[in-house]
C-alpha cells in the first residue's frame, strides 16, 4: 500500500455507531482517527479492526445520524488525542479533546496525548490501597473510592 499525505476512503456501511470504511490504496493503523463531514459537523471515528480487502471497522465518538454510504472519510494518520497538564484543570472536554465548557481556547503549546496509553510498568504501580479524595465531602464520607478503581456514574 502506498503512503499518501491525506488518505481518503469511502463509507461502505453504517450500523449505529459502527461504520466500515473502504480505502483503495491505504490501510489506516488501529486506533487511527478517521474524520467524516456530516453536514456542518465533523464525526470522528476510531479504527478498531482491519476487515481485509481495504476495509476497516470503526467506532464513532459521536452520533452517526446523517452519515450514509459513499461519504468521504479522511484518515488523520494520528490517534485521537486530548490536552493534558495544568491548562486543562477545571475545564470540560469531550472524548475527542474538544472544549465543551464555553471557556477560552487552549494555549498553542498545551501537551496533547493519545487516549490509548500503555499500562505503567509493574514496578511503577503501588501495592497499597489508597482512598481517592474527591474534595466533595458527602462523597468522600459516604462512598469513598479507591485510587485506580472503577467509578460508575448513573444519570437520571
Amino acid at each position: 500500500m502506498s503512503e499518501q499525505s491525506n488518505p481518503t476512503g469511502k463509507v461502505v456501511r453504517v450500523v449505529g455507531v459502527v461504520a466500515d470504511i473502504y480505502f483503495a490504496n491505504h490501510i489506516p493503523k488501529t486506533y487511527s482517527a478517521i474524520e467524516v463531514m456530516v453536514g456542518d459537523h465533523k464525526v470522528v471515528l476510531e479504527v478498531q479492526a482491519h476487515l481485509g480487502g481495504g476495509e476497516v471497522r470503526t467506532v464513532a465518538m459521536t452520533s452517526t445520524d446523517g452519515m450514509y454510504t459513499g461519504m468521504e472519510a479522511v484518515d488523520t494518520k494520528k490517534p485521537i488525542s486530548v490536552p493534558v497538564g495544568d491548562a486543562v484543570l477545571g475545564r470540560v472536554f469531550n472524548v475527542t479533546g474538544d472544549i465543551i465548557d464555553d471557556g477560552k481556547a487552549m494555549p498553542d503549546d498545551v501537551e496533547m496525548r493519545p487516549i490509548h496509553q500503555d499500562a505503567p510498568d509493574f514496578t511503577q504501580q503501588s501495592g497499597t490501597v489508597e482512598i481517592l479524595e474527591t474534595g466533595i465531602k458527602v462523597i468522600d464520607l459516604l462512598v469513598p473510592f479507591t485510587k485506580g478503581g472503577k467509578i460508575a456514574l448513573f444519570g437520571g
